[in-house]
């Protein structure tokens, strides 16, 4: 199975286009998550979902908004507050993790491989076959 990150933005109005993918492929959703990272003394979160294959396909997509919405757990954003409502309404609950940041990756694509291997590690994804 190839798992890959498609990335829609820095998660402004792109989460509002992550929304509407998790509303109209309710019946594929995976699983949602809330990665959190310490960026220069502030937190900063991407949401993700990860959706299973279409039909005969063996590609995994996941769609993230990448570290673009300020975290606060007391006091979560109106965006991250929205994606919880939309994947609760298609009765899946998000998992948080904290990570490390992208900037101390020399590539995005090493970023989205670490997590990835997270992912895969906690059984978030499937493994490779």
């Amino acid at each position: 199975m190839i798992q890959q990150f498609i990335e829609l933005g820095q998660g402004y109005g792109d989460v509002f286009e992550l929304c509407e993918l998790i509303q109209t492929n309710e019946h594929r959703i995976h699983n949602a998550f809330i990665f959190t990272a310490n960026h220069n003394g502030s937190m900063v979160a991407s949401l993700a979902v990860a959706f299973k294959p279409s039909g005969e396909s063996k590609f995994m997509p996941i769609y993230i908004c990448r570290e673009g919405i300020p975290f606060n757990e007391e006091k979560p954003s109106k965006r991250i507050e929205i994606f919880q409502q939309v994947v609760h309404t298609a009765n899946k609950q998000e998992n948080t993790f904290e990570i490390k940041h992208s900037s101390i990756f020399s590539e995005t694509n090493q970023f989205y491989q670490y997590l990835i291997g997270i992912l895969r590690l906690n059984h978030y994804l499937p493994p490779m076959h």
